[in-house]
């Protein structure tokens, strides 16, 4: 037999098949629990924690300025600046960094908690994340250096763009903000 033909058969055999093979299961309620790490703009989701700029110094210190550099000025081509830009964004060449950039304080917690440090996403605890949270905001010139950011001074904090984005008015986008 011909190895198309092997391949004809072997798809007609796993179309005829009742029911998937059974790979996977369904996630419990504490997976699911686990994984729900949402954080929405008004700080629905953020978890319990705090921290300041001084105390974000140090570790971002140890495990961020090895990519942003000491003052979040990032690295050329490599990995992107935290700060400056503040009044660029109608420029021919704006600079997007969190302080010109993002809307939201909540949103930066969000993204440092998911996704740093780069090659270890997810193992910051969340007054780590507050803490470094504050020191780019801090850096930023957004937040004092001894402000305390937590689960209801963060969704507080206004940032330079803020309303520099809209709500979408297509009628078939129910977003609400």
């Amino acid at each position: 037999m011909c190895r198309s033909m092997l391949w004809l058969v072997a798809a007609c055999v796993a179309w005829a098949q009742p029911k998937p093979p059974g790979a996977g299961r369904p996630a419990t309620a504490e997976e699911i629990k686990d994984r729900d790490i949402t954080v929405f703009p008004d700080g629905r989701g953020l978890p319990a924690g705090k921290g300041t700029a001084g105390q974000g110094e140090k570790v971002y210190k140890s495990k961020c300025a090895v990519c942003h550099n000491d003052k979040g000025e990032g690295r050329e081509r490599q990995y992107p600046a935290l700060v400056g830009g503040i009044g660029s964004l109608a420029a021919q060449r704006p600079v997007k960094t969190v302080g010109s950039y993002w809307p939201y304080a909540t949103t930066v917690w969000d993204y440092i908690n998911r996704s740093m440090p780069f090659d270890h996403p997810r193992t910051l605890s969340a007054d780590e994340v507050y803490a470094v949270t504050a020191f780019v905001l801090h850096l930023n010139g957004i937040v004092d250096a001894a402000r305390e950011l937590n689960e209801r001074t963060l969704p507080q904090v206004l940032m330079p763009n803020r309303n520099g984005f809209v709500p979408d008015q297509r009628p078939d986008v129910k977003a609400k903000r």
